[in-house]
């Protein structure tokens, strides 16, 4: 009698391992009533769901650790770049108005060879400037390379763009900073 107990025992907990596992699976997908496709986890899209804003999107993006970068600013790199003439803007300098406006640059990498940030320089006064900007190519907050631009001179009322170069693509630069420092 104790081995026929011990029988109905084994199958009852079988048919309830059995159960709890299959309803663990039907809870883990959903099957729509109008198209008929069962929906998992795994062929489910992942695009709307929230993730930590640091974790890495792609294979190549979590293999790299801008961290273990080890490249700092040395010095001071100054630059006397071309300038092309976007236009005339009317002149507005006073007080509440500064002499020239540096529009937010963008980062760009040129493949096998620089960091670039375009600069666009408007000089709102009625006489000549000769700006000089200082940029910051820096990854994770850390300088990597310290740029001094030293500007064409920009008319009155004159829009100038002009590129600031940055450190070899190679290197890491998550970010970059640009400011007026003359006039």
């Amino acid at each position: 009698m104790t081995t026929f107990r011990n029988l109905a025992a084994t199958l009852v907990c079988s048919v309830a391992a059995i159960a709890v596992t299959t309803s663990a699976m039907a809870q883990a997908q959903f099957r729509d009533e109008k198209t008929g496709k069962v929906w998992t986890p795994d062929n489910v899209s992942k695009d709307n769901q929230l993730r930590p804003s640091n974790e890495p999107s792609t294979p190549a993006d979590k293999a790299f650790d801008p961290n273990a970068q080890i490249a700092t600013a040395t010095g001071v790199v100054v630059q006397r770049p071309n300038a092309t003439l976007m236009g005339v803007v009317p002149i507005t300098a006073g007080p509440t108005v500064p002499i020239v406006v540096l529009d937010s640059p963008t980062l760009q990498a040129v493949p096998g060879d620089r960091w670039v940030a375009p600069l666009y320089l408007t000089n709102n006064s009625g006489a000549d400037a000769n700006a000089q900007i200082g940029c910051t190519f820096t990854n994770g907050s850390r300088p990597v390379q310290e740029t001094r631009i030293v500007a064409p001179t920009a008319g009155p009322g004159q829009r100038l763009a002009f590129a600031a170069y940055g450190p070899r693509s190679e290197i890491f630069v998550d970010r970059v900073l640009c400011r007026v420092l003359t006039p």
